[in-house]
């Protein structure tokens, strides 16, 4: 046995004293040679180590199954532990991001309860302008509230009742926003249809021209916009608006990587049972793609709903411009009123986002493939 032991150390000597001369060459070559361990050194912290493992593993033998079962239990409790305090750090962590950017909305919503008086009272000095128009420096500390003193509903009363310009803005905004995710939503699924169902050199380019477009910020393609406006005469009028929001390419560029990832053996499957390309589309296509859609609705409605630009440059008449564009003239004018419209304002964006959130994250998970 001694005489194992002592052949079993003398071949480890030779491997120590092997790899230590494999590694002198690029030990010499370095500017700041480190102090390596002695060979003795070496050979008995790794039969510590060895000690150390033969020990445990003796005492692990040497328990009964109710002592094991107890250290299971005791290493689980121990997870468990750990991963409830990552998961209170993550929760902590996202509800206070989640309060951060909730608490300009819940401002604005509380706040729209308050009476004029009071509002300006709290906010009157972020508002102030001198006699020709500009800003004031703001000396005092603006006091943020979320509760009212007393509820007041008398900036909606004059929003809803005293005051149809602002319902009027209102509904210029959903004239100008309904066609435009409605019609943009038809010519979307056609033209994704088309570019997911055929290939070639053609259909590369026509589709490499919509990711252009897609990527160029729109004040790239405002003076493009208003001088085929104006050449076809729609100067001043919706249509305007309409035509470039309907043929925009975000829709069909979200939707034509959704279809492509339709498996081919159910449109051949559907083929072989005599389907043509527009049974294809409707009873295929846009059932499988209902996710895509909802999520294409509810961004382009969200862009579209707060557009500034386009009516700005586009409409010359302030009685056709949106709810969006009038936020500003309300601000520096009836700071009280600023709040309750504002709120009105965000109504329809957050209905539409919370009865299509699930669609929405469905949209976007889901990558347009077919459910098992």
């Amino acid at each position: 046995m001694k005489k194992r032991e002592k052949n079993t150390k003398e071949w480890e000597y030779e491997q120590l004293t092997d790899s230590l001369e494999e590694k002198a060459p690029s030990q010499e070559k370095a500017d700041a040679p480190q102090e390596t361990e002695s060979l003795e050194d070496i050979l008995l912290a790794r039969e510590q180590r060895n000690r150390k493992k033969q020990s445990a593993d003796r005492k692990l033998k040497n328990l009964s199954p109710e002592q094991l079962r107890k250290l299971d239990k005791r290493a689980a409790k121990r997870r468990r532990i750990w991963e409830v305090f990552k998961l209170s750090l993550a929760t902590v962590v996202a509800a206070g991001f989640a309060i951060l950017f909730l608490m300009p909305i819940v401002l604005t919503i509380t706040n729209s309860f308050m009476s004029a008086s009071e509002i300006a009272s709290n906010y009157g000095t972020v508002f102030q302008t001198n006699a020709n128009g500009g800003k004031v420096y703001i000396s005092e500390k603006v006091n943020l509230k979320f509760i009212p003193d007393m509820v007041s509903f008398s900036q909606y009363a004059t929003v809803l009742f005293k005051s149809p310009e602002y319902l009027l803005k209102f509904w210029n905004s959903v004239i100008l926003v309904g066609p435009i995710v409605l019609f943009q939503l038809v010519l979307a699924t056609l033209a994704s249809y088309g570019f997911a169902r055929y290939s070639g050199k053609i259909r590369s380019i026509i589709f490499f021209t919509y990711v252009i477009l897609m990527l160029m910020p729109y004040q790239v393609t405002l003076v493009p916009n208003y001088l085929v406006s104006d050449w076809l005469n729609i100067l001043d009028t919706y249509w305007a608006i309409w035509l470039p929001g309907i043929f925009s390419p975000f829709a069909v560029f979200l939707l034509t990587k959704f279809m492509k990832r339709i498996p081919s053996s159910m449109i051949e499957a559907a083929q072989i049972d005599g389907a043509g390309e527009w049974q294809i589309y409707r009873r295929i296509c846009l059932p499988l793609c209902k996710g895509a859609v909802c999520s294409a609705a509810i961004l382009v409605f969200i862009d579209y709903w707060n557009m500034v630009e386009q009516p700005l440059i586009l409409l010359s008449d302030g009685e056709t411009h949106p709810l969006s564009v009038f936020l500003s003239k309300i601000n520096s004018g009836e700071v009280g009123l600023a709040f309750a419209v504002a709120t009105i304002y965000m109504v329809p964006t957050l209905l539409i986002f919370l009865y299509g959130e699930e669609y929405l994250v469905e949209g976007i998970t889901y990558q347009g493939g077919v459910k098992g």
